[in-house]
Formats: C-alpha cells, structure tokens, sequence
C-alpha cells in the first residue's frame, strides 16, 4: 500500500483557500480523496486494468448528491476513447477521443445533458509535435473559441522554453494574446512568467527540495491596476 499527502494555500485579498490531498494505493485500485477548506470531500477510486487497456473511475463529492460519476477509459496505441456518465436520473453524458502518433494527433471532446437535450460542451482539436516545438488549435465553447499556442524549446540543457497563445472569440470579436517562457536557474529550480495583450502578468517560482517534493510561489498582477489586484500564492506537493 502507498499513500502521499499534499497541501496547498492560496490568499487572495482577505480570504485563505486551503485543501489536503491523499492518495492511498493497492495493487490496481487508487484512491484520491481531497478535502478544501469549506468542507467537501472530494473522493476519486480508480482501478487500473481489470481489462486490457481499461480503466474504470468511479467519483463522487460530499455533501452534493448529484456528483456521482462512472467513467470507462480505454486506451490503444494509435487511440483513447473515454466515456462519462453522471448517477443520476438524468444524467449528463460525455464522450472524449483521440487518435494519432507522436507527431500529429486530432480529438474531440462532447457533453450532453438528458435533461435539457442540449450539448453543453463540443470541442475540438488538432496538435502537431515535433522535437523541440509544439503547435496546436483548438475550437471550444461550442465552437464561439479558436485557440492558436506555439511551445519551442530554446535550451534543452536550461529547460529554457517561449510560448505564445492567440484567442479569438467569434461571438465578442475580441483577441487575447499571451506570451510567457520559463527556465530553469539549477537543476531543482524553474521560474516561469508570462503577460496578456491586457497587461495581467503573472510569475511563479518552484523548488524541488527533496524529490517529487515542491514548493511554489506565485504572483499575479494587473498592471493597470497594481493596487488593487496583487495575488500572492503559496504551495507546497509532499510525496514520500
């Protein structure tokens, strides 16, 4: 049996958010349970393999009586295909899939609640990989959203990496534009940052002080307003 704790801490303005995580596993079946700090618990069980290439999640929150969730995964060389169902009288239906190789891979994501008759998600996307890039668009939002990103590798050695991403919103015209890179200052140390065509920046720092075990801090600011929108962030992944 092995077992891992994390926690993490966010203060934003006067409020504290903070949840516990852990995970206990046996043999095939994992079991991840998170607590936040208005008292839900959030309980994933996974079993891993009972056929091959499948895997079955079961998930549900307390106190909400309608989360309960059945999910089946299966997953192939060239494809993955998983499928949702809420346990509910009228559930809400979801179906995910994907199929390509390691160079270029397209899939869709679909939700529909029995309830309405209405799909309330349908995307879509297209990723191309090569050794040291990543391209990829995307259609979401019931296709009202088109997603552009570019990820090169400038420094394998330093972890050294740019990236952009370009958004489009057919129904507001509008167009978000984000750049960001990251690089590492030692083998345990990455900083990261990144900034909007709207002036909100954003950086973190995350030190690995013990292996598999993090500690992260972030800020966030809108340079128009730096007064009133600082965010600060704390976090800290303990694995055994």
């Amino acid at each position: 049996v092995c077992q891992a704790i994390t926690s993490t801490g966010t203060k934003k303005g006067e409020l504290l958010l903070a949840d516990v995580n852990t995970q206990l596993k046996n043999k095939n079946i994992t079991t991840d349970v998170k607590v936040d700090s208005r008292s839900n618990l959030f309980t994933t069980v996974t079993i891993d393999e009972p056929a091959p290439g499948l895997k079955t999640i079961f998930s549900f929150v307390v106190p909400d009586q309608k989360s309960g969730m059945v999910e089946l995964q299966y997953r192939h060389e060239y494809a993955g295909i998983s499928n949702g169902i809420g346990l509910t009288a009228k559930p809400l239906v979801s179906f995910s899939g994907v199929i390509g190789n390691d160079c270029v891979s397209v899939g869709t994501d679909l939700s529909f609640d029995t309830a309405s008759g209405n799909f309330i998600k349908l995307n879509a996307g297209l990723n191309i990989t090569h050794s040291d890039l990543i391209a990829s668009m995307t259609l979401n939002d019931k296709g009202d959203t088109l997603t552009a990103s570019y990820y090169h590798i400038v420094s394998p050695l330093t972890n050294t990496a740019v990236g952009a991403e370009l958004t489009h919103s057919f129904s507001s015209n509008e167009n978000t534009l984000t750049i960001g890179t990251q690089h590492a200052l030692d083998p345990l140390t990455t900083v990261k940052a990144r900034m909007n065509n709207y002036g909100r920046a954003s950086a973190l720092i995350q030190h690995e002080w013990r292996p598999k075990s993090l500690f992260t801090i972030s800020g966030e600011v809108d340079t128009r307003a730096i007064e009133k929108s600082a965010k600060v962030g704390l976090a800290l992944a303990l694995k055994p």
